[in-house]
């Protein structure tokens, strides 16, 4: 199986994976790191680190150079219109929650928030913690058959009511698109804040937030082939200002005294302590790299790979695939066999996957699934590791059935 892939040897840990006999398929948990992000992470701290925005030596003014310059490459990804409306977080975990804590003021007993079933505990739970806080009703949006959102559904749920709609743009489960811009319009025409989460649709194209015409996209930079530890929030300017400061301390502070003080707007005033400086560096160093890449070609080899996939998979009568995944990411069970079991034996051949619930334990209950098996691509990944994928599957299938 060919399937070149002429980005592979620009990641030296799927490389260094290889010599290991190590064949790596789970990007859509975190993805390896192309040499040039390695090299910026390790740039910082040996030409001198130091903080941002609170110097005025050299080294801090570089760190400084270097930090605002990814906020300027996140907005140009997002075709944002303003830098200003990019905060960086700890973690795309860390952005849901700060959204909800500092949007709890807009909210009034009985208003409704409405996620759908899809979600990711990191856009679920957040929203069910303030709806228990503040006497709200969460309320699911179902999804049909493949996978997607009902839309005839979500019109019946999504109401006056509604103050919020948070939903995903690409299940990390069922690997579906999501129909995000009739959800949008839906929650807009009732005047409820729009929350996406973009920690997997990020990775497969360019996305223009001001095209969808949501309030907040939210992504993490580790599934992006960039460093961990860091997440993004774009915001829309009149919705930045209905959040309140969640976490108080240095940087975001304009003016304090003993009695009282008065906060920075975003996005410092939404950035408290020292931020993640070199993964945020690291962050705009895959930025960099991938804006250099040809994305029609990334897009025909992520589409190849995942239709070589699908059609290995065909060939086994009792795998049952979740959902009609679209790109990248296939999630399975297998009629008789324990998740647990195969995942293990596929491990001990050297094959990385994903076994469990996938941080989606609602979604997969209401699939009659406990767990499944994922397989995920990145732009590394070429059919010589299909093949092997596949070849140690017989293997396990011959020992479990």
């Amino acid at each position: 199986m060919s399937l070149h892939s002429p980005w592979r040897a620009d990641f030296p840990g799927i490389l260094a994976l290889e010599t290991e006999h190590q064949t790596y398929l789970d990007s859509a948990a975190t993805a390896q790191k192309p040499q040039s992000v390695i090299d910026a992470i390790t740039g910082y701290y040996l030409h001198g680190a130091a903080n941002v925005h609170r110097a005025q030596h050299v080294p801090g003014e570089r760190a400084t150079r270097a930090f605002e310059g990814t906020r300027e490459k996140v907005s140009q990804w997002l075709n944002a219109p303003d830098p200003a409306q990019i905060i960086f977080t700890h973690g795309a975990t860390e952005a849901f929650n700060l959204l909800a804590y500092g949007l709890a003021d807009v909210f009034q007993a009985g208003d409704e928030i409405v996620i759908s079933a899809a979600e990711h505990h990191a856009n679920l739970l957040p929203w069910q913690q303030l709806a228990l806080r503040k006497q709200l009703t969460l309320r699911v949006l179902p999804l049909a058959d493949d996978g997607q959102i009902d839309l005839q559904q979500a019109a019946e749920v999504v109401g006056p009511r509604t103050r919020l709609l948070a939903v995903t743009q690409l299940s990390n489960v069922l690997g579906g698109w999501q129909p995000l811009a009739r959800l949008l319009e839906l929650g807009k025409a009732h005047g409820a804040i729009t929350v996406v989460d973009g920690a997997q649709g990020v990775v497969h194209g360019r996305h223009d937030v001001q095209q969808l015409g949501c309030d907040f996209y939210v992504f993490s930079s580790h599934k992006l082939y960039g460093p961990d530890g860091v997440g993004v929030i774009y915001g829309e300017a009149q919705a930045l200002k209905q959040l309140r400061h969640w976490q108080f301390g240095g940087e975001m502070v304009r003016s304090a005294t003993f009695e009282s003080a008065e906060f920075n707007p975003a996005p410092l005033g939404f950035e408290a302590g020292t931020p993640p400086i070199s993964s945020v560096i690291g962050l705009g160093a895959a930025l960099d790299y991938l804006s250099g890449q040809n994305p029609t070609a990334i897009a025909a080899h992520e589409a190849a790979l995942h239709k070589a996939l699908l059609a290995g998979f065909s060939q086994y009568p009792q795998v049952k695939i979740l959902g009609q995944p679209e790109v990248a990411l296939v999630s399975f069970v297998v009629d008789g066999v324990h998740n647990a079991d195969l995942a293990h034996l596929l491990t001990e051949q050297g094959i990385a996957v994903r076994v469990g619930h996938h941080c989606a334990m609602p979604l997969l209950k209401s699939l009659g699934q406990t767990g499944a098996i994922r397989v995920s691509l990145g732009l590394y990944n070429n059919g010589n590791d299909l093949m092997r994928f596949f070849n140690a599957f017989d293997q396990a299938l011959e020992l479990l059935q």
